[in-house]
């Protein structure tokens, strides 16, 4: 097979670590809906991770200001307002009004859970070390939610430029160390 050269550009798109996930924060009195895709795991238990929040987001201030927020797993079921919440600034918008999400109230942090997510995870800024640089924040896990009745969820994985794949189809492989 002959390989032929890749463009930079879209490389992301090859790297896209895991699902969509809609980041919920809260201050004085507001509250914002954020779409990402930029994170990854760094750490099982307890389950650490690692998010890009661009400091050109009205997300970032509010998670600098307040150190917690809501990690929401959407499925493809609500796929449009999932879009529509990366593609609208909340410095100015109710998201959950505008995208009719449904908030709920968390256990431990300020931020709501959005009800049509089928997991949510509070969390907690770990580390700021890498914000300024990176805009880089490491979040703890400190409490995780998940519907029972979710059986098969079909998450979505941005590729890029408005693309996205569907991930959903779970297969068991012999995992043994030798």
């Amino acid at each position: 097979m002959a390989k032929k050269s890749f463009p930079l550009s879209k490389v992301y798109g090859l790297l896209e670590p895991g699902p969509v996930f809609m980041v919920t924060t809260a201050r004085s009195g507001r509250q914002n809906i954020m779409t990402m895709s930029w994170h990854t795991m760094m750490e099982f238990e307890p389950p650490i991770v690692g998010c890009v929040i661009s400091n050109r987001n009205h997300s970032f201030g509010l998670l600098k200001a307040t150190k917690e927020y809501i990690i929401n797993i959407p499925t493809v079921e609500i796929a449009e307002k999932v879009v529509g919440c990366g593609n609208t600034s909340g410095a100015n918008v109710d998201k959950f009004e505008r995208f009719c999400l449904t908030p709920k109230p968390a256990d431990r942090v300020s931020a709501p859970l959005i009800e049509e997510c089928f997991e949510n995870l509070e969390c907690l800024v770990a580390d700021t070390s890498m914000v300024s640089k990176y805009c880089f924040f490491v979040v703890e896990v400190i409490k995780a939610w998940i519907d029972p009745a979710v059986k098969n969820p079909q998450t979505l994985h941005h590729l890029g430029s408005g693309n996205f794949m569907v991930a959903g189809e779970k297969i068991k492989l012999k995992s043994k160390m030798t």
